[in-house]
């Protein structure tokens, strides 16, 4: 257990505000939800920036309409208001003391295509991904692809005129912009587009004035460079751009109007691509290599530098990719678009040739969609890779955006690098959209001191004055926010703030949206996330959290919030958050709480806070953050530690001792199995066992074995074969007490691959269920149980083979953080193997009997997190099946979680996300197979007609000569 300490932050003082009329008045007239409590002010408190700002209140538009009725509310009472997408700005523009519209729940939908124009209408809370989706049968897209593509929506886009890698072929989200529906502050509601249309008179009027009196200032002062994205977007409004006030609206981050619905132009999907990778001996060479790229005109132009390759290696990202760059320091890659395959491929040899010849690089073409998606996977990790470097300090957002003219990039970098050097941040990668001079980077800025920070706003201001001197943006496509708009007279000058500020009066003159970002700026260096005050509550924990220095509260502000956890489709994060479509259930959302309980602020009862008990409810402690998240944030065992406390000496829900403590019931009742069985499926018994066990009465419980199988196993049958020596197979309580036949089956196997089977001599369990429901001291009472008795096993060395899951991550993953310093916890973690993991390690050349068929399997979301699936999918196609793994998801029971009562409902959404859908499209005859409990549990409940099976039974039967 963790040493702690006792401090906990004093509250803050914050003038008061009549919120509660307002959030009565909202009410009366929002159709959606509004939402003035604690733990939805602490959800919203921050986006992707250094910044913190605890909202007024959140209010979630079911309608545009409701948006223009919460407006005119904030109005009359005189409050601020933010329209916000994803939350995922890296500026600060998202996080303000005001009231926050979120989109993204309802406000999501298509209004109308027109696929011969290619336009699309829509709301803007709809995500690009999930837009992009919806046009897939017209063969159209949106042309900007930012690296947060599955969360961030097209109302955000528009706030901060997102670019991403494709801008390189088809410009920033404002070129995309066709028609905007906004709204002002003061009620006008109106659509704008080209050539002033849709502004009311005097609007009009005041804008050609303006831009007709700043049209020289705006002609000199803004550069002609493909990512200007700082400051307003005046020189949409000069006569030779077409005076377009959509286009001048895009990327104003929500400071001068609300949009409420947006028209965009689509483009053609590619009909082929190709990728070229160009490795150089540093980054330097790679971005003077950029002028000779951009002549055989490439749709994207990304560049790496090896630190961040070596960071993405370090912390196991992209390993597939890593492995297909050429040889090299730096990289560039370019992607060539074409109407066939082969068109693409050419101009993609073309451009390799010319290339090598000219800059001695080093190359490679792939067109193979799978391995190019690995490629731009490598790239778009980047923030997650570099966040948190192993062994070094952690890194920010502060100066991650800039852009030069694409010509000058090369020279610009040196002299980046040397200011960086300068001041001690030397560690910062350089990577970005190099095709357009946008350079990304974290640098180690130290913003928890006083003298940090002023080195921090030193560092700006100096790189401020460079990227002007190169003729180039403070922004590149990130946006100005906090962050930059404080810098923006070194950019601009005197004469376009001036013109800014008069922007700003025109649209808002009380200056209610969004305040303090871009006109009138915050300092850059206030409203801090951390700050010279910066001192959370670091209590003592069961879990040591190794790597996050031992301190919870360095856990609890590991997510950066590019919200990948909020996306739709693909990998297991966010489960609970695809069900409610709600920030307070994504493990961003829950992220943020437990930051704010730390810091005390507007979660004040610590571990007894029921704000954060609420948003950690829905989590099914699936584990997918630890392997999706960008930065690993582990909330399953947050979760687990919270409960602990949160419970300490407590009443806890009946689930908790239901469920909580199956192990020592299933042990009791398998002694009478067919009376416990009687019991628990009689239906009048059944609901009343459910209610008083806290379980929902649409469950079916599960039937106890008559044997089990630590009580029908024979020992090895033959030892005279057992080539490969010794494992143990660990008797989990799943296994063991309700499906006994996966373990015999998992025998079977084993000793026709060569092991001799030996099972523990006494009762033995991983404390699963009681990590689970945060009861860690009886977890580490177990544990500590089982590791005396596997104290032989693990002196020698023998493999401890796990059949279920979730146990074996226990054993690889809350094991050594619970009992870290324990060398048989560590010597445990480190033999457990899955069954396919031994086969694969130990006894190489044995593959199992071909069956041929179909196979369509579900990993356990542990398996996906903690043990991956690769070597399960190669011992399942080594049977010669055709193995389709499903990217389907969690399956929504998640161990306790689908039992509890009160959780059906996201139980089963979780399942009719993907994997049901996906179950039912199988062809009759399709083996399933699922080595999960709760995965064939769920599929059993949900779809009775399926036969879920464990692989081990698979092989069994293939070995046997036998069909499912």
């Amino acid at each position: 257990m963790t040493a702690g300490s006792d401090h906990q932050p004093r509250p803050r003082q914050r003038a008061r505000l009549p919120l509660d009329a307002v959030a009565a008045d909202l009410a009366r007239v929002v159709a959606g939800e509004v939402r003035f409590d604690p733990g939805s002010r602490a959800a919203y408190s921050t986006d992707a920036s250094n910044y913190r700002a605890l909202p007024l209140g959140v209010v979630i538009p079911r309608t545009p309409e409701d948006a223009v009725a919460a407006i005119a509310v904030c109005r009359q009472h005189d409050m601020p208001v933010l329209s916000r997408g994803g939350g995922t700005s890296l500026a600060g523009q998202c996080c303000n003391a005001a009231v926050v519209l979120d989109w993204t729940k309802y406000c999501r939908r298509v209004l109308g295509v027109d696929a011969a124009a290619r336009t699309v209408v829509v709301e803007p809370g709809i995500a690009l991904d999930a837009l992009n989706a919806e046009l897939r049968p017209y063969d159209l897209m949106v042309g900007p692809k930012p690296a947060t593509h599955v969360s961030c929506t097209i109302g955000g886009m528009i706030g901060n005129n997102s670019c991403g890698s494709t801008a390189q072929a088809y410009g920033k989200m404002a070129d995309s912009v066709r028609r905007l529906e906004v709204l002002t502050y003061d009620g006008t509601r109106m659509w704008v587009g080209p050539g002033l249309e849709g502004l009311t008179d005097s609007l009009r009027d005041a804008l050609r004035e303006l831009v007709d009196r700043y049209a020289e200032d705006i002609r000199e002062s803004y550069p002609d460079i493909p990512r200007r994205v700082s400051g307003y977007n005046l020189d949409s409004l000069l006569p030779e751009h077409g005076r377009d006030s959509a286009k001048l609206l895009v990327g104003s981050e929500s400071t001068l109007i609300t949009v409420l619905r947006a028209e965009l132009e689509l483009v053609p999907v590619p009909a082929a691509k190709a990728l070229v990778v160009l490795g150089f001996p540093d980054v330097f060479a790679a971005a003077d290599a950029v002028p000779e790229v951009l002549g055989h005109h490439p749709a994207a132009l990304e560049g790496l530098d090896g630190r961040l390759v070596e960071l993405e290696h370090s912390r196991h990202l992209a390993e597939h990719a890593i492995e297909q760059l050429p040889d090299g320091n730096a990289w560039l890659m370019a992607q060539f678009d074409g109407d066939t395959q082969e068109m693409a491929d050419d101009v993609a040899r073309r451009t390799m040739r010319t290339v090598r010849r000219r800059t001695g690089a080093h190359t490679k073409l792939v067109d193979d969609p799978e391995r190019e998606a690995e490629l731009w996977s490598a790239r778009e990790a980047g923030l997650g890779a570099t966040a948190y470097p192993p062994g070094g300090r952690e890194t920010h957002e502060g100066w991650e955006d800039a852009a030069v003219p694409p010509e000058r990039l090369g020279d610009y970098l040196r002299d980046f690098e040397r200011l960086l050097q300068r001041f001690g941040y030397e560690s910062s990668s350089l990577y970005g959209h190099f095709g357009q001079g946008c350079v990304h980077t974290r640098i180690p800025f130290d913003l928890r001191t006083a003298d940090g920070i002023a080195r921090y706003r030193e560092f700006v201001t100096q790189s401020a004055h460079l990227v002007v001197d190169y003729g180039g943006s403070l922004s590149g496509e990130h946006g100005d926010g906090q962050s930059r708009a404080e810098l923006l007279r070194i950019m601009f000058g005197e004469r376009i703030i001036d013109a800014f500020g008069e922007l700003k009066n025109l649209f808002d003159p009380r200056n209610r949206m969004n305040p303090g970002k871009i006109v009138q700026p915050h300092p850059l260096d206030g409203d801090l996330r951390q700050g010279a005050a910066y001192r959370p509550w670091e209590p003592a924990t069961h879990f040591t959290f190794p790597e996050d220095g031992f301190r919870f509260s360095h856990a609890a502000n590991r997510c950066v919030g590019v919200g990948k956890c909020r996306g739709e489709t693909g990998g297991v994060m966010c489960p609970s958050y695809r069900a409610t479509r709600e920030e307070e259930h994504s493990t961003r959302g829950r992220a943020r709480l437990l930051f704010e309980m730390l810091e005390g602020d507007v979660i004040t009862e610590g571990w007894r806070s029921t704000e954060v008990r609420e948003a950690l409810d829905l989590c099914l402690a699936c584990k997918g953050c630890r392997s999706d998240c960008p930065v690993d944030v582990d909330m399953a065992t947050y979760k687990a530690e919270f409960l602990s406390h949160h419970y300490h000496r407590r009443l806890r829900p009946m689930a908790h001792y239901s469920m909580g403590w199956i192990p020592l019931w299933a042990r009791l009742a398998t002694g009478a199995a067919p009376v416990a069985n009687a019991v628990t499926h009689a239906p009048g018994l059944r609901r009343m066992i459910s209610r008083v066990g806290g379980v929902d009465p649409r469950r079916t419980l599960p039937r106890f074995t008559r044997a089990r199988f630590t009580e029908t196993f024979t020992g090895g049958r033959d030892l005279a074969g057992a080539r490969h020596g010794r494992v143990l197979l660990w008797p989990d309580t799943f296994t063991n007490n309700f499906e006994p036949g996966i373990a015999h089956a998992a025998v079977d196997v084993l000793t026709a691959a060569g092991f001799e089977v030996e099972i523990p001599d006494r009762t033995v369990c991983c404390g699963l269920t009681w990590i689970s429901t945060g009861q860690l001291p009886t977890a580490r009472r177990v544990l500590q149980r089982s590791l005396r008795i596997l104290e032989p096993v693990l002196r020698e060395a023998i493999p401890v083979v796990v059949l279920e899951p979730s146990c074996a991550a226990v054993f690889r993953s809350d094991l050594p953080a619970l009992l870290h310093g324990d060398e048989d916890a560590h010597r445990l973690a480190g033999q457990t193997r899955t069954l396919s993991e031994l086969l694969a390690d130990r006894a190489p050349e044995w593959a199992p009997p071909s069956t041929g068929g179909s196979v369509v399997a579900q990993p356990h979301c542990h398996q996906h997190a903690i043990l991956h699936f690769d070597r399960d999918r190669e011992l399942l196609a080594a049977t010669c099946a055709d193995v389709d793994v499903l990217d389907a998801g969690c399956c929504g029971l998640a161990g306790n979680f689908g039992f509890e009562k009160g959780h059906y409902e996201v139980s089963v959404a979780c399942a009719e996300d993907a994997l049901l859908p996906a179950l039912r499209a199988c062809s009759p005859g399709t083996a399933i197979v699922a080595d999960g409990f709760s995965c064939r549990t769920q599929i059993r409940d949900l779809l009775p007609e399926a036969r879920p099976h464990h692989a081990a039974e698979l092989l069994a039967a293939a070995i046997r000569g036998e069909s499912l």
